[in-house]
């Protein structure tokens, strides 16, 4: 633990933070997921629940994203003095809720199984008490993302301008995270989420009859040589006090059991905390496919898929200032500023690759089904502290800037 706390801060105002709205928002979300780019109801209710407030807002960037901008006294969009951004992801998963409480998915085949649905309803939360008590130096600009989900939503809404349009001198996000039970928070100085980039790997023989191998450059026997190299670019490759993951999740090759292929299909997935190890890794994927290949006198093409995440690096000042107040939200004890990292990736990298900024993480306490499982829900204790916590991180920011 490294953290400070202060003095007494200005109570909240209750009525501000409707709690049962919340709730029944974040349910509503739950029950009508939508996937990455396609999150138009949950905008247009993002949008309706804006308006109720008085906040201005921008809608469209991005497809479906929006910025809502809270302004402190006596600013305005003309003048509006400092300003950091705090950012919530919209979107949800392909996958099948399991769920059968009342607010399960009602869309087949979709669901908010990591927690987004709770994201925005935090941040619609925190605009309540910022709309409602506008003694801040500043504006707040609210950031609702869409496709955090593969589809590189943060990047999008930087190529439309997002930091030109709506200046910030600071960005924040929070996860909620199954592995803390609720009323923990943690952040850290540094790397916290892993980069991550998907890549195929497509190799090509010369098929033909099972009996006759001989007179077959066999794809699926080179395949499997190339899974087997790919291992030791970790374990040879990358400096052993370094983290980095690389896994094949699927090879694919053939239709009978008595027919060699000509051609064998691998992805699979490379994750590291450091930029520089990911380039190394990319690298080697390249020349162990081809060179494995070509000495079974076949041929190999790696494919690079597009939307790859950088690291998540939080930046040591904002990442301090989150520490703190999450102590001053939930006690010094329930805070861990040191958090061993994550090799999941978050799009959020390409926002704190702008601007100066922190990522952290808000306990949910449902460890036993984790982020992505059809059982995955968010904790609406986490709504209070949330909204709370992002209403105290603005106006701490304000404080010291």
């Amino acid at each position: 633990m490294n953290v400070t706390s202060r003095g007494p801060f200005m109570p909240y105002d209750n009525h501000a933070l409707d709690l049962d709205r919340l709730r029944a928002f974040r349910h509503d979300l739950h029950r009508h997921p939508e996937l990455r780019y396609q999150e138009h109801r949950t905008a247009e209710k993002i949008s309706q629940y804006l308006t109720s407030l008085g906040i201005v807002h921008v809608s469209g960037i991005a497809s479906t994203g929006i910025v809502a901008s809270v302004h402190g006294k006596g600013r305005s969009a003309a003048n509006p003095g400092p300003a950091i951004g705090i950012r919530a992801d919209m979107d949800a998963l392909p996958l099948q809720e399991s769920n059968a409480f009342d607010h399960a998915s009602a869309v087949p085949g979709c669901m908010h199984a990591c927690g987004h649905d709770g994201h925005t309803t935090m941040l619609l939360g925190a605009a309540a008490l910022l709309a409602a008590n506008r003694d801040f130096d500043g504006t707040v600009h609210l950031i609702f993302q869409p496709a955090e989900e593969g589809g590189a939503g943060a990047r999008a809404m930087l190529d439309e301008q997002l930091f030109e349009r709506f200046p910030c001198q600071a960005v924040f996000a929070l996860h909620n995270w199954p592995a803390l039970p609720q009323g923990q928070m943690a952040v850290r100085v540094g790397p916290i989420m892993a980069a991550a980039q998907q890549f195929g790997i497509i190799v090509k023989g010369r098929g033909g009859h099972a009996a006759l191998p001989h007179e077959t450059v066999d794809p699926l026997v080179v395949a499997c040589f190339i899974v087997t190299q790919l291992q030791t670019l970790v374990s040879r490759r990358v400096d052993p006090l370094q983290a980095a993951v690389l896994t094949i999740g699927l090879v694919e090759a053939g239709t009978s059991a008595n027919i060699i292929p000509g051609e064998a299909r691998i992805q699979g997935t490379c994750r590291s905390l450091d930029n520089q190890v990911q380039r190394t890794l990319l690298e080697g994927i390249e020349r162990v496919a081809c060179l494995v290949a070509q000495a079974h006198g076949a041929t190999a093409e790696v494919v690079i898929k597009p939307g790859g995440y950088p690291v998540t690096d939080n930046h040591a000042d904002q990442a301090r200032l989150m520490g703190q107040v999450m102590a001053e939200m939930v006690g010094e004890d329930h805070v861990d500023t040191h958090v061993a990292p994550a090799m999941t990736s978050e799009d959020f990298a390409f926002m704190l690759q702008e601007v100066p900024g922190a990522y952290g993480w808000i306990g949910n306490g449902h460890a036993e089904a984790g982020l992505h499982h059809p059982e995955y829900d968010f904790n609406d204790e986490n709504l209070s502290l949330g909204a709370r916590f992002w209403d105290r991180l603005a106006r701490r920011w304000f404080e010291r800037a």
